[in-house]
């Protein structure tokens, strides 16, 4: 909720008179858990619009109506706001695969739930998507490393399904694992391009279909 507050926000500090922008509204003291998710939100709107390299912690401040010391009472550095964003956004995404992945027992329908819940990330939120894999702060160390853990976890848990189905050796199913991770992500990235002229369902439906006849062809050993 933003209305009229009284000056302290966060925190017992007094704010300048300057500071409150937009209008004169700054927004009202709140949980520590609620004004973290609000300065993500107004961060993401920011990083967004303007990239990382362009993005401001005034403009975030002024996009969640808060004084620059509340934000900087959370978040000492943007780096630190970018990196918090990302882990948030990577941890919804692995949440909704692994979650996708244990939906069922059947390996063919878990490729398919895989997929699905891949797309529909990026179809409810494209944004947080090119935020996280298209990001001008890509080549950082902390960026790519927190990218690549994601990778993992995400390959390795197809490759347990994979290994379980197929009986490969471990190493075989995990580059099995890392190219059908791949595959999502960059099939996905494309269908973002085509501006929803092809139906969400049919493209998922099609990478599923031509991930799960690459992997049933692989007999299980006896």
């Amino acid at each position: 909720m933003i209305h009229q507050a009284p000056v302290g926000g966060d925190s017992a500090a007094k704010v300048p008179s300057g500071a409150a922008r937009n209008g004169g509204q700054r927004s009202a003291r709140l949980p520590r858990d609620e004004r973290r998710a609000q300065l993500l939100a107004a961060a993401h709107e920011v990083f967004v619009a303007n990239g990382y390299h362009g993005a401001a912690m005034d403009e975030i401040a002024d996009t969640a109506h808060v004084s620059k010391p509340v934000l900087y009472q959370h978040f000492p550095s943007k780096r630190e706001l970018y990196l918090a964003l990302l882990d948030s956004h990577l941890s919804k995404l692995t949440g909704l695969l692994l979650g996708a992945l244990n939906s069922t027992t059947d390996n063919d329908q878990r490729v398919q739930a895989v997929m699905r819940a891949y797309y529909r990330f990026i179809a409810s939120d494209d944004q947080a998507h090119r935020l996280v894999f298209e990001s001008d702060l890509i080549n950082d160390e902390d960026v790519s490393a927190r990218l690549e853990a994601f990778n993992k976890t995400f390959a390795d848990a197809v490759a347990g399904v994979i290994a379980e189905d197929t009986r490969l050796p471990e190493l075989e199913a995990q580059l099995l694992g890392r190219a059908l991770a791949g595959m999502a992500q960059v099939s996905a990235r494309y269908w973002l391009e085509t501006d929803g002229n092809l139906d969400l369902d049919v493209a998922s439906d099609l990478i599923y279909r031509l991930a799960w006849r690459g992997i049933s062809r692989f007999p299980k050993e006896t």
